[in-house]
């Protein structure tokens, strides 16, 4: 009955630890996710900020074509449409990228993550859908 006790007390108090820990959020999954931004191959994310208000990306064409009629979808966020999107140019502003205006990305520092989705035309004139996901922390 001592052996029990002892192996009892020993197991509690390991699981108010592990429970400790996990209360305060040091145990968080989501803390030591890294940031990142991907779309199928041939479209690069290169670079990306999400503000309370919006999504900045940096989006090369990698296709081997120009693409037309390029509208760039994100979740909570009005999509951002451009004519032409020359292959290994970027999308958008030649040095800001892309800027998205969103509603509800969350405070500072919470976690964001949604799907991307970009339609476009090749140069065939068949329409296509890119799809992809940004995961990241809001920042100021």
């Amino acid at each position: 009955m001592e052996f029990l006790m002892t192996y009892g007390w020993a197991i509690l108090v390991v699981l108010v630890a592990i429970g400790a820990l996990a209360y305060f959020g040091v145990l968080s999954p989501s803390k030591f996710l890294p940031n990142s931004c991907t779309i199928e191959p041939g479209m690069g994310c290169d670079e990306f900020k999400v503000t309370d208000t919006s999504v900045q990306l940096l989006l090369m064409n990698g296709k081997g074509q120009t693409l037309e009629d390029v509208t760039v979808t994100i979740d909570g966020c009005a999509p951002s449409t451009s004519a032409d999107w020359a292959d290994g140019k970027l999308l958008g502003d030649a040095t800001n990228g892309l800027s998205l205006t969103c509603t509800g990305n969350g405070a500072v520092d919470a976690r964001f993550k949604k799907a991307i989705a970009i339609n476009y035309t090749s140069a065939g004139g068949i329409t296509h859908t890119a799809s992809g996901e940004i995961t990241t922390k809001v920042e100021a």
